[in-house]
C-alpha cells in the first residue's frame, strides 16, 4: 500500500464531527515560533515548551535558516505580526541538526544520480552548501538568524526577537538569545 494510501486511511479513522473545538486563526499566546523541519521536532517540540494547538504559529524549514533576508520566513513572520498578532518571536535550533553536517558534493551527486539536470544546480544554485543555509554550530545559526530577522525593516523593533537551542534527546531548551534586551 502507498504512503498516501496509509494517511488517507488514517485520516478517516481520525475524522470526528463535532470532537475538535473550532480555534481562531490568531494564536491564543500571540507568538510565533521560527524552528527546523527535523522529524524528531514532531510532537515533541512545542510540548516542551508548553505549546498546545491553537496556541502559536510554526514556521519551519531546514535547519530553521534565513538565506533570503526578504524572503519566506521574513514574509511568514510579518503575516503573523501584523494580520495575526504575534507579539514575540522564538527562533529554536536544535543539538544535533542535520544542516551542520551537509556534504554538498555528495548532495549535489544525489541529486544528479535522481535526474537533476548539473547545469540547472550550477546556474540556479552555484553555492549548494550556502543555498541550504548549511552552518557548523547550530547556536551560532541562531544567533545570525536572530540578527537577521532583527535588522529587517519589516520587523517592528518592538517585537523581541528570542534565540533558543533544543535538545531533541531530552527536550530541554537553553536560551543563546534574550530578545527583550533588544526591544529597549
Amino acid at each position: 500500500m502507498a504512503v498516501l494510501d496509509d494517511i488517507l486511511k488514517a485520516n478517516q479513522s481520525f475524522i470526528r464531527p463535532g470532537k475538535f473545538a473550532p480555534l481562531p486563526k490568531n494564536p491564543q499566546k500571540q507568538i510565533a515560533i521560527f524552528t527546523c523541519m527535523d522529524t524528531r521536532l514532531v510532537d515533541f517540540l512545542e510540548p516542551a515548551m508548553g505549546i498546545q494547538r491553537g496556541e502559536a504559529k510554526v514556521i519551519k524549514n531546514a535547519g530553521n535558516t534565513v538565506i533570503d533576508p526578504n524572503g519566506g520566513v521574513i514574509r511568514s513572520l510579518v503575516a503573523a505580526i501584523f494580520m495575526l498578532g504575534v507579539e514575540e518571536v522564538l527562533v529554536v535550533g536544535h543539538k544535533d541538526c542535520g544542516m551542520s553536517s551537509v556534504d554538498a558534493p555528495s548532495l549535489k551527486a544525489q541529486m544528479i544520480e535522481r535526474g537533476i539536470d548539473p547545469q540547472a544546480i550550477e546556474t540556479l544554485v552555484p553555492d549548494l552548501a550556502q543555498w541550504l543555509g548549511a552552518f557548523d554550530h547550530p547556536e551560532e545559526n541562531v544567533e545570525r538568524v536572530v540578527s537577521v530577522i532583527r535588522q529587517s525593516p519589516l520587523i517592528p523593533k518592538n517585537v523581541p526577537i528570542h534565540g533558543l537551542i533544543f535538545c531533541p534527546t531530552d527536550g530541554h531548551l537553553e536560551v543563546v538569545v534574550e530578545g527583550y534586551q533588544q526591544c529597549k
